[in-house]
C-alpha cells in the first residue's frame, strides 16, 4: 500500500460503544490501584493516594480511545510486578536472577529500550528509502517493544529506589537520566497513536530521530556520569508536586518534538521537486543547529563523543535533503502532515500550560511566591508564548504551510534550550538540574 495516498477518513468515529474489553480493562485498573493502595499505602501520603485513584479513570478512558493502550498497560504492569516479586525485598537479587539481570532490572530494561529504539529508527528509514511495508511494520513493532521496556524500566526503578532505603525511594522523574527515558517513551507513544490514527508508518523515521538523540544522551550519561545510579532527592524535589508537574511538562516536550519532526517531513515533501536548492539552506541550517545543541555539553569537559554525534547527524540531515524526492514520495499528503503537526502542538500546549500552573503552585509552597522570574521560569514562559502565538495564528489567520513547519522547528530549538541550556548556562533556583 502506498502510504502517500493513505488519509484519515472524516467519518471515522473517535467515540464508540463501551465493549467487554473496556470493562475488563477498567476492572483490572481498579484492582491494580486497590492492590497498590493495600500494599504500598505506607509509602504514600493522602495526595499521592488521590493521584493514584484519579489516574484510574484517566487510564481507562485513554484505553477506551486507543485500544492498543490496554494490553500495553497490562503487559508493562504485569512485567514490573514480576520483577518486583523476583527481587523479594533484596537489592542484590539481580546479581543471581538471570531474568532480572538481563531483562527486567531497571538498567537492563533501559538498555534494551535504547537498542530497540535505535533498531526501530534504522528499520523506519530502510522502509522509507526502499518503500517496503515490511520494514515499516518492523519499525513500528520495535518502537512498541522499546516503549514497553522503557516503561517497565521506570516502574522497576521506582521500586529499586525503595530497596536502597525508604528515605531514598522516589518516583523516577527526578534527574536527567530518568526524564530522558520518560521523554523517549512519551514521544514514541504519541507517535504510535498518530500512526494508527492516520494509518501511515512513514513518519516513524523522522520522529524517531529526536528519540535517537535522547538515546545517544542516555548512553553517554550512563558511561560518563554514571547517571543511572539512584541518588537521594535533593530537598527542592522532595515534594508530591514533582509527581504531576514533571510528567505534564514532558508530555509538552514530547509532543513539541514530534511536531518539529513532522514539520521537517512537511518541508521535505513541500520542497521535493524544487530546483532552487538555496531554498533548502534554512532547513539544513536548522537541522544542523538541532544536531549541534548537544555540543554545549563540552562546557562540562565532554570529549569527542558529541563531536562524532554532530558529524554523523549533520551528514544524515544533508543526505535526507539531497534525497528528498525519493523520501517525499513515501510520505503522507501535506494536509495530513499539517494536521498531525497542529494536533501535536495543541496537545503539548495544553499539558505545558497545566505544567506551568503546577510549577507556580509548587514554587509558592517551596519558596513562598508563585513567580520570581528565575531563568527557568522565564524560558518556560518564552516556550509557552511561542506556541501560544503559533496556535493563535493558526486559528485566527489560518497559519499553515512552510511558515508553520519552520516555526515548529525553531520552537524545538527554544524548547531544547529551556529544558537543558538554562540549567547549564544560567544560574538560578533550578540550578540543581545541572550536569
Amino acid at each position: 500500500m502506498n502510504t502517500a495516498t493513505t488519509v484519515l477518513t472524516s467519518d471515522e468515529p473517535l467515540l464508540r460503544r463501551w465493549g467487554v474489553w473496556d470493562i475488563v480493562f477498567g476492572a483490572l485498573a481498579a484492582l491494580g490501584a486497590g492492590f497498590a493502595t493495600q500494599r504500598y499505602a505506607g509509602f504514600m501520603d493522602i495526595y499521592e493516594l488521590v493521584i493514584l485513584w484519579v489516574c484510574v479513570p484517566a487510564v481507562v478512558f485513554l484505553g477506551y480511545l486507543w485500544s492498543a493502550l490496554r494490553p500495553y498497560v497490562v503487559g508493562c504492569a504485569g512485567a514490573a510486578l514480576l520483577a518486583v516479586s523476583m527481587y523479594g525485598g533484596s537489592a542484590t537479587a539481580a546479581e543471581s536472577n538471570l531474568l532480572l539481570k538481563y531483562f527486567l532490572s531497571s538498567q537492563s530494561a533501559i538498555l534494551w529500550m535504547c537498542a530497540l529504539f535505535s533498531l526501530a529508527t534504522i528499520s523506519y528509514w530502510v522502509g522509507l528509502f526502499a518503500k517496503g511495508p515490511t520494514a515499516l511494520w518492523m519499525g513500528s513493532l520495535l518502537t512498541w517493544s522499546a516503549c514497553v521496556m522503557g516503561f517497565i524500566g521506570l516502574l522497576v526503578r521506582w521500586y529499586e529506589s525503595y530497596l536502597i532505603s525508604p528515605d531514598v525511594g522516589h518516583i523516577p522523574v527526578s534527574n536527567l537520566y530518568e526524564v530522558f527515558i520518560l521523554f523517549a517513551v512519551i514521544t514514541a507513544m504519541f507517535y504510535l497513536y498518530y500512526e494508527v490514527r492516520y494509518k501511515t508508518r512513514s513518519l516513524g523515521g523522522f520522529v524517531l530521530l529526536v528519540i535517537t538523540a535522547a538515546v545517544a544522551f542516555l548512553l553517554w550519561y550512563i558511561g560518563a556520569r554514571a547517571g543511572h545510579e539512584i541518588q537521594p532527592l535533593v530537598p527542592a524535589l522532595q515534594s508530591w508536586w514533582m509527581k504531576i508537574h514533571v510528567p505534564a511538562n514532558f508530555v509538552g516536550y514530547g509532543t513539541f518534538s514530534l511536531a518539529a519532526m513532522v514539520g521537517f517531513a512537511y518541508l521535505i515533501k513541500e520542497n521535493a521537486h524544487t530546483r532552487n536548492t538555496w531554498k533548502l539552506v534554512p532547513l539544513f541550517v536548522l537541522g544542523v543547529l538541532l544536531c549541534a545543541e548537544p555540543l554545549v555539553f563540552r562546557r562540562t569537559g565532554l570529549p569527542d563523543y558529541w563531536a562524532l554525534y554532530f558529524g554523523i547527524s549533520a551528514a544524515f540531515i544533508g543526505a535526507v535533503i539531497a534525497l528528498r524526492r525519493r523520501i517525499a514520495d513515501a510520505l503522507p499528503a501535506l494536509e495530513i502532515l499539517d494536521d498531525v503537526m497542529y494536533r501535536a502542538i495543541a496537545v503539548g500546549f495544553a499539558f505545558f500550560t497545566v505544567a506551568t500552573i503546577l510549577g507556580a503552585l509548587w514554587a509558592a509552597e517551596a519558596w513562598g511566591t508563585y513567580w520570581q522570574w528565575d531563568p527557568k521560569e522565564t524560558w518556560a514562559l518564552i516556550v509557552w508564548l511561542n506556541y501560544a502565538a503559533w496556535l493563535h495564528l493558526r486559528m485566527m489567520k489560518g497559519l499553515r504551510g512552510q511558515v508553520a513547519a519552520y516555526w515548529s522547528l525553531i520552537g524545538l530549538l527554544i524548547t531544547g534550550f529551556a529544558f537543558l541550556g538554562v540549567n547549564m548556562f544560567l544560574s538560578g533556583l533550578h540550578s540543581y538540574g545541572t550536569l
